[in-house]
């Protein structure tokens, strides 16, 4: 498999540049992004519109080709937050092109993958569909080559085969960490800046447990560890810390070493460390058997002064009333400071080669990445950061923002575990973590249960 080096902290660099110009030239502004990991166990379909083609290199496709089909397109989407903007997206486009879109939206609980594989085996796959690096090997016959898109040239984040063909998109960049109530961390004068080590972190949730009730506080920290519909939480995005934090995103010996059966005793030992600090500061309920709705509830209604999510959740916090300011940390599982933010493409979009709408879905997925509309719909209204150099938005949404402006410092880790085998969360990592946080399993067992279940499946799986 080939990925490229993640330059995010470039990409967002260039962003401010354009900015700059924008401000200083009287410019029009743009960008692109989505947002959130796998969420809410929920489906919903939507129609809406889609056909167009770019044949430039330019971010504007106000031009449009006869490449309409007169089947609706099917995207299968992997973010419900988004779903309601891609929706209003589908809908618009169709009114400006005449094609149909429908948006089919999964998450949560479910099992992407095994879905298309699914949809595959019954002859009905989606003529888009989101995908990871840990399908290549069983989705290579499947992939359409967008090697010669016009919006390959404009980002370091495309997804990459054996044959170094581009068969992803990148639609955003995403970060996950350890969000915080920055209003919260005001009122018992917590500084979230020096909050990147295991001994500062741990200073601070002491600090807030003893002011509980004078912040009217449920819980330090609002995290969940049921592994039936959250082991995307634990599984892929707090593991991530085993695999990446404070490693440059070009160096990738823990993941290859994991891919060839090999595992740091010691550096799970401190991951370990890390995610039992956490579930001692949580919510019992909500650790156990919380859902996220559960889980993004107490922190979004101020009980909660930490989420272990990322900034896919500002969409859903105006839900709640949640007016308060936020930010993100990292998940500083070491004693040594690790400053940087876990930052990346959280999945790509690829178009099914042998559907009968491939240059209608072309078409779609140029115009949502590359024009105006589209780069403004998933900054503004998904609260995302674009994937692409010359994006002109920048985020304005509480945790968007703060992640946006710590890429800018850096350092910016890696999302390696995209690169795993799929499904390995769910079926090798999830459940070790929710035994781990139930006390049911000790310390030492943590990391030789996680050793043994991963080389195995690794294994299994290549």
């Amino acid at each position: 498999m080939l990925y490229k080096k993640r330059l995010f902290q470039g990409a967002a660099l260039a962003v401010i540049s354009a900015l700059t110009l924008t401000a200083c030239g009287g410019g029009t502004g743009r960008s692109s992004s989505a947002v959130s990991n796998n969420t809410k166990a929920n489906t919903s379909t939507s129609s809406g519109t889609s056909s167009t083609t770019n044949t430039s290199n330019s971010a504007d496709t106000s031009t449009t080709t006869t490449t309409n089909s007169s089947t609706p397109i099917r995207l299968l989407n992997g973010k419900v937050e988004i779903d309601e903007q891609l929706q209003q997206y589908a809908s618009n486009y169709e009114k400006k092109t005449g094609q149909k879109v429908i948006i089919e939206s999964v998450g949560g609980g479910v099992d992407i993958t095994a879905t298309i594989k699914n949809y595959n085996a019954a002859g009905n796959m989606p003529d888009i569909f989101v995908t990871t690096p840990g399908d290549l090997s069983q989705f290579r016959d499947l992939y359409y080559d967008l090697s010669n898109e016009p919006w390959v040239q404009d980002t370091e984040a495309e997804m990459l085969d054996s044959e170094g063909r581009v068969v992803g998109a990148p639609y955003a960049v995403e970060g996950i960490g350890l969000v915080y109530n920055a209003d919260i961390l005001a009122k018992a004068d917590i500084n979230p800046d020096t909050l990147v080590n295991i001994n500062e972190q741990r200073a601070a949730f002491e600090k807030l447990d003893a002011m509980k009730d004078e912040l009217g506080l449920q819980s330090v920290i609002s995290v969940a560890a049921e592994s039936g519909q959250m082991y995307w939480s634990t599984g892929n995005h707090i593991f991530s810390a085993y695999l990446t934090m404070g490693v440059d995103v070009s160096d990738k010996t823990l993941l290859n070493d994991l891919l060839g059966g090999n595992m740091d005793a010691e550096r799970l030992g401190h991951l370990a460390d890390y995610f039992k600090l956490l579930c001692s500061y949580a919510d019992p309920t909500v650790l156990l058997s919380g859902t996220y709705d559960d889980q993004l509830a107490l922190f979004a209604q101020g009980k909660a002064a930490f989420i272990t999510q990322g900034n896919w959740i500002d969409p859903s916090l105006p839900t709640y009333g949640a007016t308060f300011d936020c930010g993100i940390l990292p998940y500083a599982m070491f004693e040594e400071d690790t400053s940087g933010v876990t930052a990346d493409a959280p999945s790509w979009w690829a178009v099914f080669k042998d559907g009968k709408n491939v240059p209608a879905s072309i078409a779609f997925l140029n115009d949502i990445l590359m024009s105006d509309e589209g780069r403004k719909m998933f900054v503004e209204d998904a609260g995302a950061i674009s994937a692409f150099k010359s994006s002109k938005y920048a985020p304005s949404t509480p945790v968007s923002a703060n992640l946006f402006k710590r890429m800018q410092a850096g350092p910016t880790y890696a999302w390696d575990w995209s690169f795993l085998p799929a499904s390995i969360s769910q079926n090798s990592l999830a459940p070790v973590f929710e035994l781990y946080a139930k006390d049911e399993i000790t310390r030492d067992q943590f990391v030789s249960m996680i050793m043994t279940s991963v080389t195995d499946y690794v294994a299994e799986n290549q």
